[in-house]
């Protein structure tokens, strides 16, 4: 089984390239973030054109989430995150597919920092935190898979200063994924790479993707019952590099059957 994360970057507005990439590369899975569409221009005719079924959150202009599956029709199981009935943004959605609790998300970018949208940031973490902790508690096989706009690392990213004082790379934000990985979750891209230096990201500002200049963003995490599963896992990094393209790349895993 092949389960991908992509943020789109605005998927009407990379349509196009979202269905070739789904075509060459036909992951059984896919976690897509920042859809940057309402609810009703969510294009599923042409997604189950593609050969995919999928349930999303949408939100006009900004955020938004869906899942996509292959092989089977996914059962919404959860939107959003308990702890604060606040919280409108769409960045967490949740669905059973194929045997497997697929969580996709797209965690708050946080800057500028110091400020509420850092502070929300942390929250928002804090929440997804609780949320994972009781779904690896129960023992089941889950992907926690998006954006998590956190650069876990120092290797996580290219030799410069100039992000120095991005909410990415703090060291709040940082312990935020460290507390992911002490609860038991496998960082899987890691888990085959363990020394690579390893880039999901580049900004479309100063050529950072025609220097390489780029930053590990999106993850895919596994519980227990999952990560003794994995055999393989990747970064389509080409596909950042086509006309139009979103200033992500998709990641993958294979697992097991």
């Amino acid at each position: 089984m092949k389960i991908a994360t992509f943020n789109i970057n605005g998927i009407t507005r990379r349509l196009e390239n979202l269905i070739a990439w789904l075509g060459q590369a036909k992951p059984d899975i896919v976690c897509l973030q920042e859809l940057k569409a309402a609810d009703g221009e969510f294009p599923r005719d042409a997604i189950e054109k593609a050969g995919y079924s999928a349930v999303w959150q949408g939100q006009a202009a900004w955020n938004g989430v869906a899942i996509l599956s292959r092989d089977s029709e996914p059962v919404l199981t959860r939107v959003g995150l308990e702890g604060d009935p606040s919280d409108k943004q769409s960045r967490y959605i949740e669905a059973a597919v194929s045997g497997i609790l697929v969580a996709c998300l797209y965690a708050p970018n946080g800057n500028p920092q110091p400020g509420p949208k850092f502070a929300y940031k942390l929250s928002w973490h804090d929440r997804l935190l609780r949320h994972a902790s009781d779904l690896y508690g129960a023992d089941l096989p889950v992907v926690l898979a998006g954006d998590y706009n956190i650069v876990p690392e120092p290797r996580d990213i290219y030799p410069t200063r100039s992000y120095d004082d991005n909410a990415l790379v703090q060291p709040e934000s940082r312990a935020a994924f460290r507390k992911l990985l002490d609860q038991g979750w496998l960082d899987a891209l890691r888990k085959i790479y363990p020394q690579e230096q390893l880039f999901t990201f580049w900004d479309y500002r100063r050529n950072r993707w025609q220097r390489d200049a780029g930053l590990r963003l999106d993850h895919i995490l596994l519980s227990h019952k999952l990560s003794r599963e994995l055999i393989g896992a990747g970064i389509d990094r080409q596909v950042r590099g086509v006309e139009g393209a979103s200033d992500h790349a998709p990641v993958w895993i294979t697992l097991r059957d």
